[in-house]
């Protein structure tokens, strides 16, 4: 999903986004010397594991040279990685959908974070602890359709009138837009990120979990590759998902180390959001529930089937193939032949 991290200018954080906010993405196509990642926004705590991996040399005993790329927004990475400009990217489980419905032939091959990150924040002053408290308040978010439909689902599951939520588009700006109080509540931040950011600068912020207010569960960033990567050069995805994996492994044995290798790679960072971040998603890098035991990267089939139907349902997606064989498990450890 996109991710609309903003500085928080009103108050003087600095997210350091200028430091990666440069455009990136003409890319070549791969050579024999190298792969390329592209990331799904700038690094952060959600790309501990990548950068472990290289500071580990995880790449390199798999006979990869990964280069990491950061996209100058969101949409850039499955757009590179269907014209065949980046080899692998990070992105979102309904992005992989609307590709597939484009029909782009892309598909992913490892979840990274297994949760839905994207909530409903509001500050502690407005009081929305629940669902049925957003009745008659300002919603904002950044526009994008499907986030539109979250917050339909959300209020149809709560029996609270659409009419009587102001949903606005403040594209961009939805931290600076909770903060000035043009809005009541956000839709789009994580709640690994800014929620934690929002309660370090003591602002007591409420949050509201998709998947916990209606929205079926789904995977918030995906490792996507062509499908014709998937047929000719299988070898090459499976050394680098289990490299990558190794990466994440390392990160929950010594979340400090994975937090440092995350730090040195990127050193604009906050270092003390960074590591309350990692602390909070931690057990989202990896399967759990009736999938504990599954190696990582674990794509559970039927959720993104139930995921699929939801978008159907909402009219976000009418290809049949935008859902099927979207998602794949045989690169995985111990998966595939």
């Amino acid at each position: 999903m996109k991710r609309v991290l903003v500085a928080l200018a009103a108050v003087s954080v600095s997210l350091a986004v200028a430091a990666c906010g440069q455009k990136r993405e003409q890319i070549n196509p791969t050579t024999s010397q190298g792969t390329t990642l592209m990331l799904d926004w700038f690094p952060n705590a959600d790309h501990v594991g990548v950068y472990r991996a290289l500071a580990q040399g995880e790449f390199k005993r798999a006979g990869l040279n990964v280069h990491v790329a950061v996209p100058s927004d969101p949409s850039a990475p499955l757009r590179l990685l269907a014209a065949g400009k980046i080899d692998f990217a990070i992105s979102y489980e309904p992005e992989v959908m609307l590709a597939r419905d484009r029909g782009e032939p892309v598909v992913a091959v490892a979840a990274l974070v297994q949760k839905p990150l994207t909530s409903i924040i509001s500050l502690g002053h407005k009081h929305i602890s629940r669902p049925a408290q957003l009745r008659g308040k300002r919603v904002g978010d950044a526009g994008i359709p499907y986030q539109h439909a979250y917050l339909q689902t959300i209020l149809a599951h709560a029996h609270v009138p659409s009419g009587s939520v102001k949903e606005i588009n403040v594209g961009s700006d939805l931290v600076p837009a909770l903060l000035s109080g043009r809005v009541d509540a956000i839709l789009g931040g994580y709640w690994n990120y800014e929620a934690i950011q929002l309660a370090q600068l003591k602002k007591r912020p409420h949050v509201l979990r998709m998947d916990k207010v209606g929205v079926p569960t789904y995977d918030e960033l995906v490792v996507v590759v062509r499908e014709s990567t998937l047929t000719t050069h299988i070898d090459l995805v499976r050394r680098f998902v289990q490299a990558l994996a190794r990466g994440y492994k390392s990160v929950r044995q010594d979340p400090s180390a994975g937090v440092r290798s995350l730090l040195a790679a990127n050193p604009s960072l906050d270092p003390k959001l960074q590591r309350a971040s990692v602390k909070a998603t931690l057990s989202a890098f990896f399967p759990s529930g009736s999938d504990a035991g599954k190696p990582w990267g674990w794509l559970n089939q039927s959720q993104w089937a139930a995921y699929g139907r939801w978008m159907r349902d909402n009219h976000l997606i009418s290809n049949p193939t935008a859902v099927d064989g979207a998602s794949t498990n045989e690169v995985l450890a111990g998966q595939g032949t």
